[in-house]
């Protein structure tokens, strides 16, 4: 019962397979080469759909992003004249018993940029937002305040809030000292949501800048805001207004900057503000006495504790600080990664590849052939994008236009590769398994050249493509082989040929009658398609057709009257050499 169940599914899975088989080679017939444009097309869609609204591509651009720029060979160095003085842990817990917790009396703070402006740093930069006022210690509100508005080297972050909040706020672009309307087009009267430094003597013109960190739809941190550009008003940020006057630069630069990192977190010049304040309080001094002078010195925190630690490309904890200091260092040596990204590129780039990758398999290019450039080609266009990375500060954003090509690569080569079964397969033409005998028809097509200096003028490449249309001229269920007269001696006068073969069922005459007419339709075609194909002037197309029958014995006596009916039809061919199908000489 079971194994007749067995029995039974198997056939059925046969007959399915038949069928889809036939039902893929009819498909193939009726769309040719065309299935690939209408392939495109459908790309070009998603492609032009994913850069408007969907976004996958940029999130792909943007894991390949992260592991060159973490992983590249020849990582660019940390400006050794950028210290950060870190507030960390041990920081904390060295002035606790002082100085109490944290926010610390901004009498800490006042003596510390006193004493270290001994040294002449070339500027002083906090990374922290002093936005309230100490009401229990206003003494060293006052003190802080007095030291720093005759510092003309320190720098305060303003943190910009939502653009929502905007119409809600009375604090005006105008009211920032050196802020001006980038044209006469903008209100002059625009207010902005954002928090200033609560003293005065923080309150000079470019001195201040934005200290925002907006980190990627995925959270991870890899651009920098430049400057925000609001109702005309351009608001700077803090390495915007400290690169320029550390370094004097007058060059443009992109409103987001892609991060040129300089490495994993501590890259940079790391002391412990507790161990650079004692030093500096105290009357005998044990560190060099000009550690910061012409230095960039920035104050803030890595202590886990003040909650200033970001994802980035490099580190998924790394220090707030520190991407200040980065940001510093791109535009105060005007390093920061150049990219050529957006929508634009990413389509354009991405529709080249794909339709370029359309036209080869449009004209048939020789698949090994075409397989070893498109793999070559998109592995060098990686290693292009990993070398520019590593040699200069630009990132070539090709990864998401090579997924898309790869895509449609896969797509078509899977639905060729099933074409190609359907169309050549060997398959029995209304065949049961019961029959022991069935029908065969051959078919050699000889290709000679008449001149004997061009005798190898036809390449494997034509041949490829002559049986490819040959497969698609074919309208019933054949065989299909090349057989080449590349050997040496003897073998060598074989020349040429195209072995198509039939094998049906004599059981009903309507398939007798399909494989003889179909044979006949290919022969009628030949001309045409020599023709098309290009083939050399000098070409001569012969055929023959021979008949004969298959007993299903045993494998070995299959294979021997396979071969007789080949040598019978290779003979018919020689014998009816008169009626050449078509002679270019």
């Amino acid at each position: 019962m079971i194994l007749g169940l067995n029995l039974s599914l198997n056939a059925q899975m046969t007959k399915l397979k038949l069928l889809l088989g036939q039902w893929l080679a009819n498909m193939t017939r009726k769309l040719k080469n065309n299935f690939y444009i209408y392939l495109a097309a459908l790309f070009t869609v998603l492609v032009l759909l994913d850069a408007t609204v969907f976004g996958v591509g940029l999130n792909m651009r943007d894991r390949a992003f992260d592991f060159m720029v973490k992983y590249r060979v020849i990582q660019p160095q940390a400006d050794p004249d950028i210290i950060i003085v870190d507030i960390n842990e041990a920081s904390l817990h060295a002035f606790a018993k002082e100085f109490g917790s944290w926010p610390w009396s901004r009498q800490v703070m006042g003596e510390f940029v006193e004493n270290i402006q001994t040294q002449k740093p070339k500027a002083i930069v906090f990374d922290i937002l002093f936005s309230d006022a100490d009401i229990f210690r206003p003494e060293g509100d006052e003190y802080f305040n007095e030291v720093i508005s005759g510092a003309e080297n320190t720098f305060f972050p303003i943190l910009r809030l939502d653009i929502s909040q905007d119409r809600e706020s009375k604090l005006k672009f105008s009211q920032i000292p050196g802020l001006k309307l980038k044209d006469n087009t903008g209100n002059q009267d625009a207010t902005f949501a954002a928090i200033l430094p609560h003293f005065d003597g923080a309150i000079k013109a470019n001195r201040l800048g934005t200290h925002n960190v907006y980190p990627d739809i995925d959270g991870i941190v890899r651009e920098y805001r430049i400057y925000h550009d609001d109702y005309g008003w351009l608001l700077p940020s803090l390495p915007l207004v400290v690169g320029d006057y550390a370094q004097m630069n007058s060059f443009p630069l992109p409103q987001n900057m892609l991060i040129n990192w300089r490495g994993k977190p501590f890259s940079y010049q790391y002391v412990p503000f507790n161990d650079v304040f004692t030093d500096l309080t105290s009357k005998v001094k044990k560190r060099p006495q000009n550690e910061f002078t012409n230095k960039i010195v920035i104050i803030g925190s890595t202590a886990p504790g003040l909650f200033d630690i970001k994802a980035t490309a490099m580190d998924k904890q790394f220090p707030g600080v520190e991407i200040l200091a980065t940001a510093i260092d791109n535009v105060k040596n005007r390093d920061y990664l150049k990219v050529w990204r957006g929508k634009t590129p990413y389509i354009l780039l991405s529709l080249l590849l794909i339709w370029l990758t359309t036209l080869a398999f449009y004209r048939s290019m020789d698949r090994d052939r075409f397989n070893t450039i498109f793999t070559s080609g998109q592995m060098g266009l990686l290693v292009l994008s990993y070398l520019a990375i590593n040699f200069t500060n630009t990132y070539l954003d090709l990864t998401a236009p090579i997924l898309w090509a790869v895509a449609f690569f896969g797509i078509a080569k899977i639905y060729a590769l099933a074409n190609d079964r359907a169309l050549q397969r060997w398959l029995t033409f209304g065949v049961k398994s019961s029959d022991n005998k069935t029908l065969a028809l051959v078919m050699p097509i000889l290709l000679e050249s008449s001149d004997p200096l061009n005798h190898d003028a036809l390449s494997d490449v034509l041949l490829r493509k002559f049986k490819r249309q040959i497969e698609l001229t074919s309208k019933t269920p054949s065989n299909i082989e090349v057989l080449h007269g590349t050997q040496g001696g003897i073998w060598g006068l074989f020349g040429d040929m195209v072995i198509v073969t039939w094998q049906f069922s004599d059981q009903k005459d309507e398939y007798v009658t399909a494989a003889k007419r179909d044979a006949q339709q290919l022969a009628e075609a030949l001309p045409n398609l020599s023709h098309q194909l290009g083939l050399p002037a000098s070409t001569i197309i012969r055929y023959s057709l021979h008949e004969g029958q298959l007993t299903h014995d045993s494998a070995a006596a299959l294979a021997s009257q396979w071969r007789a009916l080949f040598a019978q039809a290779v003979i018919k061919l020689e014998q009816n050499d008169h009626e050449s199908l078509k002679d270019l000489a």
